[in-house]
């Protein structure tokens, strides 16, 4: 199972909207198939692995081992748990049972009804940390709240005015090397958040530049529509901006996707409500700091991760502050990287 696991972090941006899940299967203790979920619309975890075994007729006599329940749903493929019934495996572990309601035990019970051994809860907690952006979207309905900022030794997020360029770009805090880890992180990540303000300051990219990977959908508040095509993100066709429901424009004239919401009312569960119907499972968050606060006070995130660099401002925006403990801390050069996690159970 921790082979599997290792497995399905391959496809932890990929998959979306479906989870990322890894799959093992083993004959007399010797690992003979291998898979993890495609991109989106491709095979699962389950149908990679058993292609891949080279000698088919071993399979029945051998062991599944999956992160999550097997689909029992026709979707964009077959089920999983009929293709593991016809190749007559009889024995499967599985890491978590699957919370969509589409699954949710379906899976396993075809198994049992075919008389295949099944067994559930194999290093569940570690299934359950790998396949936390699934599980939130399906038992909270939103997507999985990452938060994350740079501040300096004296805790300012962004420097006075006087500090910054004439032009709009971003004031770097932290080193270089934690910034690669930054475009790590965003690489993993559905979409990725800020609000007009970062925008109108920093012109950021939200990509993922110093790294391989998929770059995140790019997401802004701007209740007035300000953004216009000296902004980088402007011609981004991936993009979405949220705007108050009393702007006026023509969507045909920009190319890229507005939604609505009410400004007079509370904005983060409306703008949650859009981001699970798009199917969105998970949110990297990076401001700016009235952004970053409102989440906090929210209480509507699940980890955080807080970049310190050595150098101090004296004076400037202030870095939001979250009163937990974290859960660990790592030195990248002369940054400390803090973690968060906002649950009781951690």
């Amino acid at each position: 199972m921790n082979r599997a696991i290792e497995l399905a972090k391959n496809a932890i941006r990929s998959a979306y909207p479906n989870p990322a899940v890894g799959c093992v299967i083993v004959h007399q203790n010797k690992i003979i198939g291998e898979g993890y979920t495609s991109p989106y619309g491709g095979p699962h975890a389950e149908v990679n692995a058993i292609a891949s075994v080279k000698d088919p007729s071993l399979l029945i006599d051998s062991e599944l081992y999956v992160t999550l329940e097997p689909c029992a749903h026709f979707g964009k493929t077959p089920p999983c748990a009929n293709l593991i019934v016809s190749n007559k495996i009889p024995r499967v572990f599985i890491g978590l049972l699957d919370p969509n309601p589409q699954v949710a035990g379906k899976g396993i019970e075809i198994l049992k009804e075919h008389n295949i051994d099944v067994t559930r809860g194999v290093l569940e907690k570690d299934c359950k940390k790998h396949h936390r952006r699934f599980l939130c979207f399906q038992e909270n309905k939103r997507p999985y709240i990452t938060l994350k900022w740079a501040e300096t030794k004296d805790h300012f997020m962004a420097p006075t005015k006087k500090m910054r360029s004439q032009t709009a770009e971003p004031y770097w805090i932290s080193s270089r090397a934690s910034r690669a880890r930054v475009h790590l992180w965003r690489s993993k990540e559905q979409a990725i958040l800020i609000g007009v303000n970062t925008l109108r300051e920093d012109n950021p990219l939200l990509d993922v530049r110093m790294v391989h990977g998929m770059n995140p959908i790019p997401i802004i508040i701007d209740p007035k529509l300000s953004i216009d095509s000296s902004y980088h993100l402007y011609s981004n066709p991936d993009l979405i901006v949220f705007v108050d429901c009393t702007t006026k424009y023509k969507q045909e004239e920009y190319p890229f996707r507005i939604l609505k919401i009410d400004f007079s009312k509370e904005v983060i569960h409306q703008l949650l409500e859009h981001l699970y119907r798009l199917k969105i499972l998970s949110l990297f968050i990076e401001g700016g700091a009235y952004t970053l606060n409102e989440f906090i006070k929210s209480g509507i995130w699940d980890e955080a991760r807080v970049i310190q660099s050595t150098n101090e401002f004296k004076d400037g925006i202030k870095a939001p502050e979250i009163k937990l403990n974290p859960t660990h801390k790592e030195f990248i050069e002369s940054d400390c990287i803090s973690y968060y996690i906002n649950s009781p159970n951690e």
